[in-house]
């Protein structure tokens, strides 16, 4: 049985499928070309991440899949629902990239409360002859400890990321529609922990209270859940993060916001229009910027990989 992992596997995946059995392929074929291939090469599984889409036409025109696996927690770029009136199986892998994508959130805090991704860009440029100014306009730097971090979807990657600021001594605070209360528990290094409820409170409470905000939700199917509406609502000085997905934020919306000092800094992992985002971002100095790699550690690809291989593989022997 084949599988098509076009948007790339780790080994540990590979290594699973193979020992089953399983063909596993990783060529990248690209969309226009996917169906074609797919029904040439017999393809059963179909593994995906967040560049590959999976409408209906997909569905509809290669009658062998029976299964559709995305290599992450969101499923937007998969029909699912229709995907699976067809018969057939949609998996992913919800916990295996928390860690990381929670990780990266505090790589961006951290560089924004620092100047990272400013000092990064001029110390090779100028470092050797205005080493000075340079160092005088750093000198504002904060720190996390003692601030409110506000948390916008408390899903697993949310969970984690107040897990995180809960270690570094953070007040956390976060809105979800969907959860009432989380329970937190922070463990350390010499199996000792602690267990923290967070009770959730309308978002516009979180915004008004935040001194940084960090967006953990699905893509949004109409307009904006940051806008310049919420922007108002926010602290003058506010830090914003956004590694959940693209259009969640306006980004015109948050560019002059930047520019007005109401935001003092933001992290961005994900876009409006990848993989083009706009030049107006990627050129803001007040902005850290990474091209959607939230998930992309090492630790996290092998527990994706081997959490699709064993689901794909528990789903073929039922059958």
């Amino acid at each position: 049985m084949k599988v098509l992992a076009n948007d790339g596997l780790d080994q540990s995946g590979i290594d699973a499928l193979t020992e089953k059995g399983f063909e596993v392929i990783t060529a990248k074929v690209p969309q226009e070309f996917l169906v074609d291939y797919i029904n040439e090469h017999k393809i059963r599984t179909l593994l995906v991440r967040s560049a590959t889409q999976v409408r209906k036409d997909i569905i509809d025109g290669c009658p062998s899949l029976g299964i559709i696996g995305r290599g992450g927690v969101g499923m937007d770029n998969i029909d699912v629902d229709y995907a699976r009136e067809k018969g057939i199986h949609v998996i992913n892998t919800p916990s295996a990239s928390s860690e990381s994508v929670a990780e990266l959130v505090f790589a961006h805090l951290f560089s924004g409360a620092r100047f990272l991704q400013d000092s990064n860009r001029k110390m090779p440029v100028v470092g050797d002859t205005e080493f000075a100014g340079l160092k005088k306009a750093y000198t504002a730097g904060i720190e996390l400890r003692g601030k409110t971090i506000g948390i916008v979807g408390m899903g697993r990657i949310g969970q984690e990321v107040a897990r995180i600021a809960l270690g570094l001594g953070m007040r956390v605070v976060a809105a979800d529609n969907n959860v009432g209360k989380a329970s937190i528990k922070v463990k350390f290094y010499n199996n000792q922990f602690i267990n923290v409820d967070i009770e959730t409170e309308p978002l516009q409470e979180v915004l008004k209270h935040s001194d940084f905000i960090t967006l953990h939700v699905p893509a949004q199917k109409e307009g904006y859940m940051i806008g310049k509406n919420e922007f108002d609502i926010m602290k003058d000085g506010v830090a914003v993060v956004n590694c959940s997905r693209g259009g969640v934020i306006d980004e015109s919306a948050l560019i002059e916001a930047l520019d007005s000092g109401k935001v003092k800094f933001a992290g961005l992992d994900v876009f409006i229009n990848e993989p083009t985002p706009s030049k107006a971002i990627l050129n803001h100095s007040k902005i850290s910027l990474t091209p959607h790699t939230g998930a992309s550690t090492l630790e996290a690809q092998d527990r994706i990989g081997l959490s699709l291989a064993e689901q794909i593989s528990s789903i073929l022997q039922i059958q």
